[in-house]
């Protein structure tokens, strides 16, 4: 079976198990699997440190779980979400940076940090609007689909006519044109939004293009982060895709962004 059947195969089970947990199940379903996907990922962070030995690594995931936990108890403070997502947000702004710049040595308390500005946040903007927005089901599936469009043009554009490298010092296998191809993809989605939110395209194409945008700057962060480590995949949980961190790092970067947009038309209130 090649990679790129492993992928579909892999992508559409992923996508029956979140439908059927995110509209057929009760809303602490959808909670849980949020939250598994993203202490998966704490795992497979601590990786990226350098933590070989399994008791070093349940030690961090024990801390971002009690951070978590901190922050589960203030979900329902609008301040505290909307302080928390904009921390989120300039977090990535730095990382953007940081990208840049790469090659630079990460030491493994940058790299400890990171992870909790990576993860924490995220869950947050995701547990927040999949419980406290109107439609919250269906704005998490909006979110992911944006991303998730804006990987599989980048993906089909880069390897049908990618020629001008991205970040080859991070990811040589990225170009700009597969870029553009996922933002064409992701606006694709935008209008389809439009359409079944009864929300103006005016604004869902260019929170689809802003999420797209910002999803890649979690994918080059992530990827990084990953040379860095020496490590190709972070996990090997999905095959044909590689870990929870190569799923989801374009969402973890999205996802405060999309919720405060949802804080600002309305969509989200907490």
């Amino acid at each position: 079976m090649s990679k790129l059947t492993q992928r579909i195969i892999t992508a559409i089970a992923l996508v029956a198990v979140l439908l059927v947990v995110f509209f057929l199940l009760p809303p602490v379903a959808g909670v849980g699997i949020l939250a598994i996907f993203i202490l998966v990922a704490a795992w497979e962070w601590a990786g990226f440190l350098l933590l070989r030995a399994n008791l070093a690594r349940f030690g961090y995931v024990a801390l971002i779980v009690a951070l978590l936990v901190m922050g589960g108890l203030q979900v329902e403070n609008a301040r505290f979400v909307q302080a928390v997502l904009w921390i989120g947000l300039a977090w990535w702004a730095v990382a953007f940076f940081w990208v840049l710049r790469y090659p630079t040595p990460i030491s493994a308390m940058a790299g400890a940090i990171s992870g909790v500005l990576v993860l924490v946040p995220s869950c947050i903007a995701l547990v927040s609007l999949f419980l406290y927005a109107d439609r919250g089901p269906e704005l998490v599936l909006l979110l992911l689909s944006m991303v998730w469009a804006a990987d599989i043009g980048a993906y089909f554009a880069g390897r049908r006519i990618g020629r001008v490298k991205l970040a080859p010092q991070v990811s040589p296998g990225k170009t700009w044109e597969g870029v553009i191809g996922g933002l064409l993809a992701a606006s694709v989605v935008g209008v389809g939004a439009g359409v079944l939110l009864q929300v103006s395209v005016a604004v869902t194409v260019p929170l689809a293009l802003a999420v797209a945008a910002v999803s890649v700057i979690g994918d080059l962060t992530v990827s990084m982060f990953k040379r860095n480590a020496g490590l190709k995949d972070s996990g090997k949980m999905f095959p044909g895709h590689g870990g929870v961190m190569d799923r989801v790092d374009g969402v973890t970067a999205a996802a405060p962004l999309f919720s405060l947009t949802a804080c600002q038309f309305g969509w989200l209130q907490v």
